[in-house]
């Protein structure tokens, strides 16, 4: 295959290529119908419509989106978990929703109410989230835990409160 020169960027270009692998300038419409036949009489010359290469830029053109794209994955996870459950407290009940794709919410009547506890690790003290498990009468096991809930002693305190207010309001 002879080689011309390419007439936009001046480098060596075959003349069975349509375009200048360079610069993308198309030589095969500036050759001569008479170059083109001739070049193309070889017999070591290939179909015209033969694949010769396939090029995609290469991984290291993306390198910094794969390295920090691991900072991004995190917070989607977070977001999603965070979304997934959903702890309201009305006057007479409490309920827990949790799952996004498939729910499960359990519904909590503020008389059954047994005890709330909070645990707590050093962290979870400085930032002021905990734990909180609700334990009911339904039965030994009929507890509820519920993870990251933020002022957890305010939350405690509410459901106390309404519990409490509960019990005057059946005493009447």
């Amino acid at each position: 295959m002879p080689l011309i020169k390419c007439p936009d960027c001046g480098r060596e270009v075959s003349t069975a290529a349509k375009a200048c692998p360079n610069c993308g300038f198309p030589v095969a419409e500036q050759l001569t119908p008479t170059a083109a036949a001739g070049a193309s009489t070889g017999p070591a010359d290939t179909p015209a419509n033969e694949l010769l290469a396939e090029v995609r830029p290469s991984w290291w053109r993306y390198f910094w989106y794969l390295l920090f794209a691991w900072l991004l994955v995190p917070w989607i996870i977070a977001w999603v978990k965070r979304s997934a459950v959903v702890l309201r407290i009305y006057r007479d009940r409490i309920t827990l929703e949790q799952g996004i794709m498939s729910k499960c919410e359990r519904e909590l009547f503020i008389r059954d109410i047994r005890s709330v506890d909070i645990d707590q690790s050093f962290m979870n003290r400085l930032f002021n989230i905990g734990d909180l498990t609700i334990s009911t009468a339904a039965s030994a096991d009929a507890t509820d835990f519920i993870a990251g809930v933020p002022n957890p002693q305010q939350v405690r305190d509410l459901i106390i409160a309404r519990r409490q207010s509960s019990e005057r309001e059946g005493a009447k």
